[in-house]
């Protein structure tokens, strides 16, 4: 009887995954359909293609905004992942081994402002930049990315660095290593697992971002690719550009997609540090 309710428990989760799979990836599905299908086949309603095309991608890749934009979304992205990671350690690393008033309310506030709405923040941050003329500039992207990716960054590695053994560190400092010297040595190799793990959660929000970059970005110089897929056109005033927009979007989810199946254990492992003591 319970192997019986048992199996039927296991069919009924299996069919619901199945179910939650399929549901998530039909759009996806559908915008890789998009960007096969030829420019006069976009208005049918036909899921799959009559005939795979790749004008689409050639014609995206030829345009010299999309280059700029998606070298514009890898070095801002990868920027901001360190300056986000470097201070992040650092904090972490003081917040979960010193002894120092409040640091347990200093950890509450870094999650106080990775919740703060980024909405809130654009025009205010629009007239800062044009006056210090950050607008339109990589520096510009980057320390909104930082400010809110830092925390993120923090909670993670505190959690990492929290299951790690007081006893290493002491034992090294015994041997006459200095703390920073037992942080590089001793704790970061061990703690590499979690810095991983941060760093793509970090690295997927600056990627994915389109409110900073679309609102702190005026030309090909700073804009990446989340913003400039918004400024794509037909090739006429009678056109619309859905295959462009959809062979752009497939280029640029393609990355995270493949970073997401192929690190998925550490992501959630970095979501889920520190949730279950022992």
């Amino acid at each position: 009887m319970t192997s019986a309710r048992g199996r039927r428990e296991r069919l009924l989760w299996g069919a619901g995954s199945v179910l939650v799979v399929c549901y998530a990836l039909v759009p996806v599905a559908w915008l890789l359909s998009l960007s096969l299908k030829r420019g006069a086949d976009l208005g049918d309603h036909r899921f799959l293609p009559a005939v795979v095309s790749l004008e689409h991608y050639r014609a995206v890749f030829q345009d010299p905004q999309f280059a700029a934009a998606l070298w514009n979304s890898v070095g801002i992205a990868g920027l901001s992942t360190l300056a986000a990671l470097l201070p992040g350690l650092l904090a972490a690393y003081a917040i979960v081994r010193l002894e120092f008033p409040g640091r347990r309310l200093l950890l509450a506030a870094t999650l106080a402002i990775a919740m703060f709405p980024p909405v809130s923040i654009v025009g205010p941050l629009f007239d800062l930049w044009r006056s210090l003329g950050l607008y339109d500039t990589w520096p510009g992207l980057i320390l909104p990315y930082m400010t809110f990716t830092l925390p993120l960054a923090i909670w993670t590695l505190s959690a990492f660095l929290r299951d790690i053994p007081w006893e290493l560190e002491k034992a090294a400092r015994v041997d006459g290593a200095t703390p920073m010297q037992a942080l590089l040595r001793i704790i970061l190799p061990l703690a590499a697992p979690g810095v991983f793990s941060a760093a793509i959660l970090v690295f997927l929000f600056a990627w994915n971002d389109f409110l900073f970059a679309i609102s702190l970005t005026s030309t090909d110089n700073a804009r990446t690719v989340p913003a400039a897929i918004a400024f794509f056109t037909g090739s006429s005033r009678f056109e619309q550009p859905t295959g462009s927009i959809a062979a752009a979007s497939v280029v640029v989810t393609l990355p995270v997609v493949l970073v997401v199946l192929l690190f998925q254990r550490r992501i959630v492992a970095g979501l889920t540090a520190g949730a279950v003591k022992g």
